[in-house]
């Protein structure tokens, strides 16, 4: 298994800082997340696309993926959301990054057949822009889906190998899914897997990896007992959480935690 972070634990620092972090504590790759308030966004021209690819290429660091925030199962037209997903495959082409992350985020006012058959047919539409420019799309498992049984519902209607999963780890834990269940729904759409860690339930501070309640070492058990050999990508939500201690003190603890689960499950 290979090794990322994502920027959403160090919010609007330069992509060359990004790069100098993920190689300086040994990470393979980085999630970057795709906002205004960053400085990797769909918003940004070639010639500055341009220049992000080549720091990652200098630094021989990769990226992962861009961590959108399109909302595929939301009320409303679908032109808007398949625009903005668009905008994200162009910008993961141009970086060339393999995969591009959106939310389901379904209204509590909706059915969830209604929620899960507008999902599909988003979903189904951007893949085929996917395809063209070689990006897959993941569905996280998130906000309204977030059970692997939920994200499989949509996905199973999709039926298209460019649209696939992302497991959050947190939130098919926190939804009472077991990682064995979850990854047995999720193994043939899963792109990668977010790791992080978090004090209970009810208080979801990130914390360092290794220092919370979510079953890590049972999900990197179960995907290294099944030979799953991709990504592991540390979503640290600094950005949402002031009060958690900086990700960069933090890196080189979590990426050793990172190499002692998948060791021990060897």
């Amino acid at each position: 298994m290979r090794f990322a972070f994502s920027t959403l634990g160090v919010p609007g620092l330069p992509i060359p800082d990004v790069v100098r972090l993920a190689a300086t504590h040994g990470y393979h790759g980085v999630e970057l997340r795709a906002h205004p308030e960053e400085p990797v966004h769909p918003g940004i021209d070639l010639a500055q696309r341009a220049d992000v690819a080549a720091e990652f290429k200098a630094g021989g660091i990769e990226v992962l993926g861009l961590a959108g925030y399109a909302r595929v199962a939301a009320p409303g037209d679908d032109g808007p959301v398949i625009d903005e997903i668009r905008g994200l495959l162009e910008l993961a082409r141009d970086l060339g990054a393999p995969y591009i992350r959106v939310f389901p985020g379904a209204d509590h006012e909706q059915t969830v057949q209604r929620a899960d058959a507008v999902a599909a047919r988003r979903l189904g539409t951007a893949a085929e822009h996917a395809a063209d420019l070689g990006v897959r799309i993941l569905l996280e498992t998130h906000d309204s889906h977030r059970r692997a049984a939920d994200v499989i519902r949509i996905l199973g209607r999709v039926g298209h190998r460019h649209a696939g999963a992302l497991w959050d780890v947190m939130h098919t834990w926190l939804g009472g899914e077991q990682p064995a269940e979850s990854f047995a729904a999720l193994s043939p759409y899963l792109g990668y897997v977010q790791v992080k860690d978090i004090a209970s339930a009810d208080d979801t501070t990130p914390l360092a990896l290794g220092a919370g309640v979510l079953p890590l070492t049972e999900t990197v058990e179960v995907l290294s007992r099944h030979g799953w050999d991709g990504w592991l990508c540390w979503e640290y939500e600094k950005r949402w959480y002031e009060e958690a201690a900086p990700l960069p003190e933090l890196l080189a603890a979590g990426r050793e935690h990172l190499g002692r689960l998948l060791n021990d499950c060897a």
